[in-house]
């Protein structure tokens, strides 16, 4: 697969206009079980454009969200200008550069699978600090929820470049044993987010795996998604259902 620190450098307006945010109520979550208050310090490992940093920083957290790519970093910087808390830096989730022991939550959305998890599980050890939190975050589609997410999947399955090895890399994923000895919980949550054709396409061309024009199943795919859209629009929409999974624990079974 291409290296996943390029992946997305030609896909960040579509990433930040149309990729999902994380819903509120993982800040709830974090607080009742990690221990998460306005004073803890977050890394936000692989951060992108920003979507799950801007979750912590809205509660009062200063957040310093690494990032390797280059376009999706500068993506980041934009989005996240207006918070004095964050720190933008430009290194991987593997060698942060970060000072040891100096974060409560080592945090990853929608990137954990990128990771070399051998190196990536020393490098959280370094930087948290003792009985530090590791938080690890996917947006899912729920593919069985409605039509148009069964469609959708079909679409993406023929279509996309690698689709199925991601996939299979974020399904057959043992993420319990990257906390071993220490254990971890998972809590789900559901959210949907509403869509014209222009948001669908945007969504649909985020993906590190959709063809690009003058690729030979570029507008076939396109095609198709237009179809679909026809298919199953009401008043000019549709409706995009997802889980998130929210992955915490520390990398420690402490007595």
């Amino acid at each position: 697969m291409l290296d996943p620190t390029k992946r997305f450098s030609s896909r960040v307006e579509n990433y930040l206009k149309y990729r999902p945010g994380y819903p509120q109520a993982i800040v709830s979550l974090l607080a009742a079980e990690c221990g998460l208050t306005k004073s803890s310090v977050i890394a936000d490992l692989g951060s992108g454009t920003g979507l799950f940093s801007e979750l912590f920083l809205k509660h009062g957290n200063q957040v310093f969200g690494v990032e390797p790519n280059a376009e999706m970093r500068s993506a980041g910087e934009r989005l996240l200008t207006k918070y004095d808390n964050f720190t933008s830096i430009a290194a991987t989730a593997e060698e942060t550069t970060l000072p040891a022991s100096s974060v409560d939550l080592a945090v990853a959305g929608q990137a954990f699978h990128w990771f070399d998890r051998k190196k990536a599980r020393i490098e959280f050890e370094r930087i948290l600090k003792p009985m530090g939190w590791v938080v690890l975050v996917w947006n899912g589609f729920r593919t069985e929820s409605n039509a148009v997410m069964a469609a959708y999947q079909e679409i993406v399955a023929k279509y996309g470049t690698d689709y199925s090895e991601v996939r299979r890399e974020v399904i057959s994923m043992d993420v319990g044993s990257f906390y071993a000895p220490g254990i971890c919980k998972c809590a789900r949550f559901n959210f949907q987010q509403i869509f014209d054709y222009e948001g669908l396409q945007g969504r649909l061309l985020s993906a590190s795996y959709a063809p690009e024009p003058g690729d030979p199943r570029y507008e076939p795919m396109l095609a198709e998604l237009r179809k679909m859209f026809v298919a199953n629009e009401k008043q000019g929409r549709v409706m995009f259902d997802y889980e998130t999974e929210v992955y915490y624990g520390q990398l420690h079974a402490w007595i």
